[in-house]
């Protein structure tokens, strides 16, 4: 019998070798080798992207966090600012980013609000991303013009309600955490507020101080400087907890409550990201967190460290989307 033709035999050998893998991948015996890899991760720089712009508040947390996760990781973590459409350009690029580990997204709460305040958009925030970490909460602050009588939560909403459609808030933009923390207080207590949209925190803030506006909730950072000169007075924070830059003012909570409404960041890889490198991120973000020096930058901004799991992380952000859902369906408001 004449031998059969190397070409035959090769063809042959490579289609065992390929139906070989395939069971192999099947039963999951390659497994240990993509966990390996993952182990090995990163072999090259990571990117962080923020979706906002260079000097913001993402964008100052971003940069401690890549600073101390350099030694941590062995690699470079670039920050890369990806602006445009509410933070909706940055989260879509990570969102068709290969699951490699390289591109994550450092977050804002505008995740969360932005998955109704625009009727399309190119990416799914439940579906398309692997959370890390919810990393840190920044509460806001509602203050009013010293014009206004309110001296507390409770009288305010007294007065809002005895001056419907008359009584107005101002806020950093239309569907900013700014403009529907005011319309959840709306929602929850009935009233008939009007909404006076600025161009950003800083118009929004000299609106209040010049008497324009009655109301305003924003950053404490933002209002600081005013309420110490007396130019407007601060009633309570949005946060279920007491902030500890201001641990004397009481929460809206306190008055009206389940009010919850901060400006939160996360952590997020692309969906499939594999879980051992979601895993390794965690761990060093969690290291970065616990470092003194980091704690009391953030805190000097109003920022609480928080370090969640990526399931918590998870859980939040539906939780915050539905609740967004709701106060932007009632609001009416829309970005496009």
């Amino acid at each position: 019998m004449s031998a059969r033709p190397v070409a035959t035999r090769f063809s042959d050998s490579r289609e065992f070798a390929l139906k070989a893998v395939a069971l192999l991948l099947a039963g999951g015996l390659l497994f240990p080798a993509t966990a390996a890899l993952a182990q090995n991760w990163p072999v090259k720089p990571v990117r962080m992207i923020v979706p906002f712009a260079t000097g913001g508040g993402t964008d100052i947390q971003a940069r401690l966090f890549s600073a101390k996760l350099q030694p941590l990781l062995g690699q470079q973590v670039i920050v890369d600012n990806r602006t445009g459409a509410g933070g909706n350009i940055g989260a879509e690029l990570v969102a068709k980013s290969p699951p490699d580990g390289y591109t994550v997204l450092f977050q804002s709460a505008s995740l969360a609000v932005n998955a109704s305040l625009y009727r399309k958009l190119n990416y799914n925030a439940l579906r398309d991303f692997a959370p890390v970490m919810l990393v840190s909460s920044t509460p806001l602050i509602l203050v009013v013009h010293p014009s206004v009588p309110a001296k507390n939560v409770k009288e305010l909403i007294a007065l809002a309600k005895a001056r419907p459609g008359v009584f107005n808030f101002g806020s950093n933009s239309t569907g900013t955490t700014s403009h529907l923390a005011s319309e959840l207080l709306k929602t929850m207590t009935g009233t008939q507020m009007t909404h006076v949209p600025y161009k950003g925190a800083g118009q929004a803030v000299i609106a209040l101080a010049s008497g324009e506006i009655d109301m305003l909730i924003t950053t404490i950072a933002a209002a600081l400087p005013h309420m110490e000169s007396g130019r407007m007075r601060a009633l309570a924070v949005t946060t279920l907890k007491r902030a500890p830059s201001v641990p004397n003012l009481p929460t809206v909570d306190e008055t009206l409550k389940g009010f919850e409404s901060d400006n939160w960041y996360g952590l997020f890889f692309p969906a499939k990201t594999p879980e051992a490198i979601v895993s390794r991120f965690h761990a060093e973000m969690s290291k970065v967190l616990t470092d003194p020096d980091v704690r009391k930058l953030m805190e000097n901004q109003g920022a609480t460290p928080l370090a969640s799991s990526p399931a918590e992380m998870a859980d939040y952000l539906k939780r915050e989307i539905e609740k967004y859902a709701k106060v932007i369906q009632a609001s009416g408001a829309r970005a496009d």
